[in-house]
């Protein structure tokens, strides 16, 4: 009998695979630096930064904070070396890091995230509710006003950083993302996302607005225009592996090497399916990727698109830390998504949408989650407990067909299934 070993938090899982489909990447593999080196001399849409910054200016880079992991403690000291051999000294740089709205960062983070150049060039967090740190450069064509960080805004010369990864409402993360959100207010990060609605007249949530999707995503599309009031000169932009590894970097022009970096994640992490299953065990791919439910959630996202409607769906996601927020499980009083959506239009968070979109799945296919979350927790949130995978697999196959065609995806994180059926 075949077996696979999937990740459970910190432990390892034992599955057989007698039947079903595994689904996972082919990983290409070539030295970091040598990627990043090549990128910043071969930058796609824009001249190279030898030609674009100049001795005297002051430059900040822009990068994530500790919950989106980018390679930055790799890439950010060669980028500061590349600068230096442009002409800019260390004290003519600062760091900013992206944190949307979320908490600001330790010390020992800021390390993570510097690597090599912490304490040698300045590192600052953003702070999204603090008036004194922001500035408002106008409004976007859907009424928009966009309100950034004041350091970034009045550089000379902006760089962002980032990764490119799916993203289950946006399309994908990086590019523009480490500008809006990353250093915007409060309020423009809201207002964006809030684009993930049609109009009330229509309502529900914009079928356009899913995961791998840019082509007319009413949030790329207001995450982009609000990004460009920023104007950043350059970005880098990493792929990476389910492991963290630095598979590919992109630079150059915001939108252009964006959009290469995307076609290189679609490639390695989209795998077709000739026709949807009824099965579907995913991983998370074990801690971190699971350490909360909010961080597993992506994992359900994509692990769904395997299955045909009412398809069974089983997830390993730990979650010791559980939901991740704490207002996020405090939605789930809405149980009908109309009354939900309607509230959530009254009065938007991101945490809540999450949950809106996790109810949304739940109530269309058959999700059984094997976590440390309660069994009351769990079911308010639409899905069904079980103690271990044995148990959750037992109880799937109780409601379906003798020889149910099934998937297993070990790396639930990144893996995006694509059916043409489904």
């Amino acid at each position: 009998m075949s077996e696979i070993d999937l990740k459970y938090g910190n432990q390892t899982v034992v599955c057989s695979a007698e039947g079903a489909d595994i689904l996972r990447p082919q990983m290409p593999s070539a030295p970091p630096d040598e990627l990043i080196r090549r990128a910043l001399l071969q930058p796609v849409g824009s001249p190279a930064l030898k030609d674009i910054v100049r001795p005297g200016e002051k430059i900040v880079i822009v990068t994530s904070d500790i919950t989106r992991y980018t390679g930055s403690e790799v890439y950010l000291p060669i980028l500061v070396d590349h600068l230096n051999a442009c002409g800019i000294p260390d004290t003519d740089m600062e760091i900013v890091v992206a944190l949307g709205i979320h908490r600001a960062q330790t010390e020992a983070e800021h390390r993570k995230i510097a690597g090599s150049l912490y304490s040698r060039i300045r590192i600052t967090d953003h702070n999204c509710d603090n008036p004194a740190d922001l500035v408002t450069l106008g409004r976007t064509a859907g009424g928009i006003v966009v309100t950034v960080n004041k350091r970034v805004a009045e550089a000379d010369r902006v760089i962002v950083t980032g990764t490119a990864g799916f993203h289950y409402f946006a399309g994908f993360g990086g590019g523009r993302k480490g500008l809006v959100p990353g250093v915007a207010s409060r309020e423009t990060c809201m207002a964006t996302h809030f684009a993930v609605f049609n109009p009330p007249e229509v309502g529900g949530k914009n079928p356009r607005a899913a995961t791998g999707i840019l082509d007319g995503n009413p949030v790329h599309q207001a995450l982009l225009e609000a990004a460009r009031m920023i104007a950043p000169d350059f970005i880098l932009n990493t792929v990476l592996s389910p492991h963290k590894d630095i598979l590919g970097v992109y630079c150059g022009e915001l939108e252009q090497a964006h959009l290469a970096a995307c076609r290189q994640v679609r490639d390695l992490y989209a795998i077709n399916l000739a026709e949807p299953c009824d099965l579907a065990v995913v991983s998370c791919g074990g801690h971190p990727k699971d350490i909360n439910f909010i961080q597993a959630h992506k994992s359900l996202d994509y692990g769904v698109c395997a299955l045909r409607p009412g398809g069974t769906l089983i997830v390993l996601a730990a979650c010791p830390d559980g939901f991740g927020n704490s207002t996020f499980f405090n939605w789930f009083r809405y149980q009908d998504l109309e009354a939900f959506e309607a509230q959530l239009r009254r009065h938007y968070e991101i945490n809540g949408q999450t949950a809106y979109a996790t109810l949304m799945k739940a109530r269309k296919y058959r999700i059984i989650l094997i976590s440390e979350l309660g069994e009351e927790e769990t079911r308010r949130m639409g899905m069904e407990k079980a103690p271990d995978l044995d148990e959750a697999l037992r109880m799937a196959y109780k409601r379906l067909n003798k020889n149910p065609r099934t998937v297993i995806i070990p790396d639930g994180g990144s893996v995006l299934p694509v059916t043409t059926t489904g």
